[in-house]
């Protein structure tokens, strides 16, 4: 992967963690620009993301995941950058394992999907189910089997993506994302990579493990037939 590399750490609320996660990406020397997307946080997330040295972009209110994540791709797009890496702000995603997945053998435009062990790695059980339900999910609706549809360590092809017109707010984006490239004409790879988890007493997690994967199903459905009856143009944005 030879072009400019952008990451980007969708937070809320995350001050404790997201100075350190963007420290160390910053530090592999791949990405080109590190851009926090403080989403509405009511700590002091974006300047501690900012004190370590990232790109700062803010949403007055709490919009969600794939807002936030819409919001980075956008920028590091109109920046120059034709690919982005999502890490998630709460450090359970090592700044070696986004550079290995930034420098993918992957073809340029394909979609890079990160796959955990989550049961080696000690996930909670709770986190184990809804993540595979959610994959059963949406493995049906793309018509293929994926192995971990909900891990927030991806590498994004920007021109494509975007030109998905993928529109959740939340965690249901990345699952939509993931269907919409199925569906069109993006490629999928998926790439085993290594996850950290906190002990209980200091995880935080804004993911609800009933709530969201319900949404998440709910999209699929949506975008599923809409793709079907070709009501999505997939516009370029």
């Amino acid at each position: 992967m030879t072009s400019r590399l952008t990451a980007i750490v969708p937070a809320l609320d995350a001050e404790t963690t997201v100075g350190p996660v963007a420290r160390a990406l910053l530090d592999v020397g791949v990405f080109a620009e590190v851009v926090v997307v403080d989403d509405g946080s009511t700590d002091a997330t974006g300047p501690a993301a900012r004190a370590a040295g990232a790109t700062v972009l803010r949403h007055g209110r709490n919009r969600g995941k794939g807002a936030a994540l819409r919001t980075g791709m956008i920028h590091a797009y109109a920046r120059g950058a034709r690919a982005a890496v999502s890490v998630d702000a709460d450090g359970q995603h090592p700044a070696h394992e986004a550079a290995r997945i930034a420098r993918s053998a992957a073809p340029p435009d394909a979609l890079v999907l990160g796959v955990r062990d989550l049961r080696a790695a000690g996930a909670p059980r709770a986190n184990q189910w809804s993540n595979a339900f959610s994959d059963a999910w949406v493995s049906l609706f793309a018509g293929r089997p994926l192995a971990d549809s909900q891990c927030g360590l991806r590498r994004y092809p920007l021109p494509a993506t975007l030109g998905l017109g993928a529109t959740g707010d939340g965690f249901e984006y990345e699952s939509e994302v993931v269907l919409l490239a199925a569906l069109g004409a993006v490629a999928i790879v998926e790439e085993p990579v290594a996850v950290w988890y906190p002990p209980p007493e200091r995880r935080r997690t804004h993911f609800r493990v009933a709530r969201d994967p319900a949404r998440i199903v709910e999209r699929l459905v949506s975008t599923f037939l809409e793709a079907r009856l070709g009501r999505r143009t997939g516009a370029p944005r």
